[in-house]
């Protein structure tokens, strides 16, 4: 059973539903999750708080050449993009899936004309084993190394 605070402000994580991520992986095959946990990674090779993929002196390069990251939605969302382009600029594709809050500063500074594709979802995502849709709309944005 999924946590109510799931679907309320309190919570930041949203579990990346499953049908959702076998589809990209069909396309993309990740080779890592940048924002896990032991119950809910969705690649044999993730990281978790404990290792902190947003640490200064952590390359996300190291984890793998396609990165899967569906990272926390809160203030400090920008922080995950920062990463996932830097990420890319060292050589991976980075696809993320977040909130498509295009009204954020986050947004512009990490998103808008700077992500090699943004794929706006179609509806509401239902997270995890929700029965109820989310209350924002999505969108997969993906990073590719330039060159």
């Amino acid at each position: 059973m999924i946590s109510p605070a799931l679907y309320s402000s309190r919570s930041e994580e949203w579990a990346t539903p499953q049908a959702f991520f076998n589809a990209l992986d069909a396309e993309f095959h990740f080779e890592a999750d940048m924002a896990a946990t032991a119950d809910n990674a969705l690649c044999a090779c993730y990281v978790d708080k404990a290792i902190n993929a947003l640490r200064p002196d952590f390359d996300w390069t190291e984890c793998g050449r396609v990165l899967w990251c569906n990272p926390p939605y809160g203030k400090g969302i920008g922080e995950w993009f920062a990463k996932a382009r830097g990420a890319a600029a060292r050589g991976s594709t980075v696809v993320m899936l977040a909130h498509a809050r295009t009204d954020t500063r986050w947004w512009h500074e990490h998103v808008q004309g700077i992500a090699s594709e943004v794929r706006f979802i179609k509806g509401r995502l239902k997270f995890g084993d929700g029965k109820q849709s989310a209350s924002f709309p999505s969108a997969v944005i993906i990073y590719r190394p330039k060159g």
